[in-house]
């Protein structure tokens, strides 16, 4: 199947310039949400061995958690600013269009538990390194990182060097 003929383009969105891929039509189709998570799951199947599965806000649950529940392993979200009910850590990042803060609970990731982080979108690696710093700041190892797509003229990979980086759909 074709994911990326499957992806809807928004154009200035959520401001000018910004070429906003719309990952909803994928979601919203049985058969190619099926595939997309199937082609993620082939991709952490050669990660090796690890325990948990680390998503941020909000795409970030829509891949992670059913890859969570398929492949038997628990589900970490890390979500915006004030979202969180229990005690939290904290990293600040850059997004391609401004900046914001990312919380993850406190006892979230145990010190040496292997986690993969799954995203939606790689653009310019920002949310992926505060996602690391999180999960490192507890202890925690990343044994590897699954997006659906990659932005690559963006060069994200480049902020994500030394892990192991995957995914499905290239623009």
């Amino acid at each position: 199947m074709d994911l990326k003929a499957k992806l809807r383009h928004v154009m200035d969105f959520p401001r000018e310039g910004i070429d906003f891929i719309d990952i909803t039509t994928v979601l919203q189709d049985a058969d190619a949400f099926r595939e997309a998570l199937e082609k993620m799951r082939m991709k952490i199947d050669n990660m090796g061995d690890f325990d948990l599965i680390v998503g941020p806000e909000s795409r970030g649950f829509v891949f992670g958690a059913p890859l969570a529940y398929i492949l038997g392993k628990g589900f970490v979200p890390i979500r915006k600013k004030g979202k969180l009910p229990y005690k939290t850590i904290k990293a600040e990042y850059q997004l391609e269009y401004g900046t914001d803060v990312l919380e993850m609970h406190e006892d979230a990731v145990k010190p040496g538990q292997k986690v993969i982080i799954i995203d939606d979108l790689l653009a310019t690696g920002g949310t992926t390194e505060s996602n690391i710093k999180l999960v490192t700041e507890l202890g925690g190892k990343v044994a590897g990182i699954v997006y659906f797509i990659e932005l690559t003229f963006l060069n994200g990979r480049d902020k994500l060097k030394g892990y192991n980086v995957e995914s499905i759909v290239q623009f």
